[in-house]
């Protein structure tokens, strides 16, 4: 019988449609299995680059591209276009299969063929050529075939391969970008992810080619997986893997692991995956957990959306770590009380006052809780050994003595008064699960892991045994937006010699990504395991219109400019679930969402409502991590709001401490920003922020 299979890249494309289209699009290929019996509805197309290109009849104007098997049953959809469009896409692209990597490749090969001679002859007079010291042994065996070596060997610099990319075959074309910066073939092959083979595949087997690719090609089982994939087109273009994310995942590993890299680049893919891998053995009880309930929610719908058996999917676990926590305490002691932050401030200044101390609450809050708390000090003598790296402010001996008698009197009150804080409930269940001979799981998966504290990677640790496979990471410090920080070495977690990083961004543009980067531009940022973290070979193959910034006299300019922005990009056909605000205060949220309802705009505060609507969605920054959306706006970036001073500790309190919040400030505007796929807007009223004063 008959099967549909759908490119990958068609997910995107199908996401910008308007709406009446996608769902004629929908009607379409829910008939498809009819339609295909009938012979009615797939016609050859005169002068196709490829023999086997059919097109299908979507409505009056518009024509889909399938490519129809030879010998077996799946029929897979590339393109939906307008009439003329879709037929000259036909004409000028082939399908081939990639001689290394077994799998399907698009390219414009009439591109390719029109640009060639004149690349050809500039490069007979070029001083020297980028592929120059590149063997053609090493070419082929990396799966550079004939056209895209001939190509290949014309490039005079890097731009006119970065111009090429969209048109040659996208492997190839990552082969040849790894190569012209400086990786030999080995590194390339390892970037890659994929084994190289003893023989090649078959070229002509584009069957056997379309069945390999699952890292582009899905397959659709039945009109209610059809009709679930075009629910969510890009949720569902984002959980197949390239292979260097399946490489990864079916990796097995003697111990704790990691996967690093920039935003976009698949880190959570990689996770959901990895944890619904280990969910096949019928004893595994697997834990994925994160640092937020927002976060928690979109982990757990992504782990549904790739389930496919429901007995591995009733063995994975989604859990916030705080709500782990508070679920082993309570097991044994009930429910906490916990104290609020406003008295604990309170109880910081008494014991100031009592003690008569030269520190602040702000100073002691955070001594408690990146020393004491995070090297589980316990006594005078080991809070005076205890490392003190990034708190800035030097101690001497009889000052650490004062300061460990106020730690001693802070924890001394909450046992008197039977109270709790978050973090003390999850010292006390650490010591619980690390008691207990029957751990509760037996792998853990942790997402965004560059925002949890040393006492919550203590509670990971203990809540699986150690052993292979026992926990795996994914995270990016460059996007901590919190002030945990941690050496994973110090809490029991080894994952020397098991890193991985992706540099590949699926989501974000190159012309997004490359402004966001530079806000980072100069800091050094730690890896969670004693090295700098580096994010310099993150890149897009992706293009699309550069970010707009652009500030105002007054606020209430900005807003109605954003606003207006909001309703020029529905207008273009964005769907409203497709926009997010972000703003640095809440307050600036609350008034950017009072002018889109006043204008009649389905809005949603993600505060209030973190589940997907058509409504365009309005947060602060932090709860924006996580999400992402076509088009975004970054409002309020302006010299009062960025950094958040209510965020950042006084120099003359803490001069490192001051550095680290500076950096932390500069990590959560880089987040927002790069929540945005296609259109990024950024704006400010009087003076912009100093963090965008560089790139004004």
């Amino acid at each position: 019988m008959p099967r549909l299979g759908i490119d990958r890249g068609f997910f995107a494309e199908y996401g910008r449609l308007e709406k009446p289209l996608q769902e004629r699009i929908a009607d379409v290929f829910v008939k498809f299995e009819a339609a295909t019996h009938t012979g009615i509805h797939l016609e050859k197309i005169r002068d196709s680059r490829n023999p086997r290109f059919r097109s299908i009849r979507i409505d009056q104007f518009h024509r889909g591209i399938v490519l129809a098997p030879e010998t077996g049953d799946v029929y897979t959809l590339l393109t939906v276009q307008p009439h003329d469009d879709a037929y000259t896409w036909a004409r000028r692209r082939d399908m081939s299969v990639n001689r290394a990597t077994g799998g399907v490749e698009v390219r414009d090969e009439a591109w390719i063929e029109e640009n060639l001679p004149t690349l050809q002859e500039k490069a007979h007079t070029a001083p020297s050529l980028v592929f120059a010291d590149i063997n053609d042994s090493d070419l082929i065996r990396l799966g550079v075939d004939e056209q895209t070596r001939k190509f290949a060997r014309t490039l005079t610099d890097e731009a006119q391969l970065e111009t090429a990319l969209g048109m040659l075959p996208e492997v190839q074309g990552q082969v040849l970008i790894g190569l012209a910066s400086g990786l030999t073939p080995d590194e390339v092959w390892s970037d890659l992810g994929a084994a190289i083979v003893d023989e090649p595949y078959d070229t002509d087997d584009l069957d056997a080619a379309v069945a390999r690719s699952t890292d582009r090609i899905v397959l659709v089982d039945g009109p209610d997986d059809l009709m679930a994939i075009f629910a969510h087109p890009f949720a569902q273009w984002r959980i197949y893997l390239h292979p260097t994310q399946r490489a990864v995942v079916d990796a097995d590993f003697r111990g704790p692991a990691r996967v690093t890299g920039g935003p976009g680049t698949g880190k959570t893919v990689v996770a959901l995956h990895r944890a619904y891998r280990l969910a096949q053995k019928p004893e595994a009880r697997v834990l994925v957990t994160t640092f937020t309930s927002t976060l928690t929610e979109s982990l757990a719908a992504g782990v549904k959306l790739l389930a496919t058996s429901a007995e591995a999917l009733g063995r994975i676990k989604v859990l916030h770590v705080d709500k782990l926590a508070h679920r082993v305490f309570r097991e044994e002691h009930g429910a906490p009380n916990l104290i609020s932050d406003a008295d604990e401030k309170v109880l910081w200044d008494s014991i100031i006052d009592r003690l008569d101390l030269p520190f602040t609450a702000p100073f002691l809050s955070a001594e408690w809780r990146n020393v004491a708390l995070a090297q589980r000090v316990a006594t005078a003598a080991e809070y005076l050994s205890a490392k003190r790296t990034g708190r800035g402010r030097r101690l001497g001996a009889n000052q650490k003595a004062q300061v460990w008698q106020a730690l001693w009197e802070f924890e001394n009150a909450l046992r008197e008064r039977s109270q709790w804080t978050h973090e003390t409930v999850c010292r006390e269940a650490t010591r619980l699960l690390e008691l207990r001979t029957d751990k509760p799981y037996g792998h853990v998966v942790v997402d965004e892991a560059q925002d949890l504290s040393p006492e919550q990677w203590r509670l990971i640790r203990a809540a699986a045994p150690e052993g292979p496979d026992d926990v795996f990471i994914a995270g990016d410090t460059h996007q901590r937006i919190y002030e945990s920080r941690v050496s994973l070495r110090e809490v029991g977690i080894r994952v020397t010699g098991r890193s991985s990083r992706l540099n590949l961004n699926y989501r974000t543009t190159a012309e997004i990504l490359g402004w966001s980067l530079q806000l980072l531009a100069g800091e050094r940022i730690d890896d969670m395991d004693g090295q700098l973290d580096s994010i310099a070979g993150c890149r897009s193959d992706v293009h699309g219109p550069p970010p707009t910034m652009k500030g105002f006299s007054t606020q209430s300019e900005e807003i109605a400019y954003v606003a207006d922005t909001v309703q020029a990009w529905i207008g273009s056909g964005v769907s409203p679930s497709e926009i997010g605000v972000a703003t640095r205060a809440k307050w600036l949220g609350n008034k950017v969402q009072d002018e889109l309802f006043h204008r009649a705009v389905p809005v949603r505060s993600l505060a209030k409502n973190k589940s997907e609507s058509d409504s365009v969605a309005i947060g602060t920054m932090h709860a924006m991590k996580g999400l992402e959306f076509r088009c975004v706006a970054v409002v309020g970036v302006g010299a009062r709001q960025v950094p958040a001073a209510a965020a950042v500790t006084a120099v003359e309190d803490d001069e490192q401490t001051h550095d680290r919040d500076i950096q932390r400030e500069r990590c959560v505007l880089f987040v927002a920003c790069t929540r945005a796929r296609e259109d990024l807007l950024i704006t400010w009223n009087e003076e912009p922020s100093p963090f965008l004063v560089p790139l004004v």
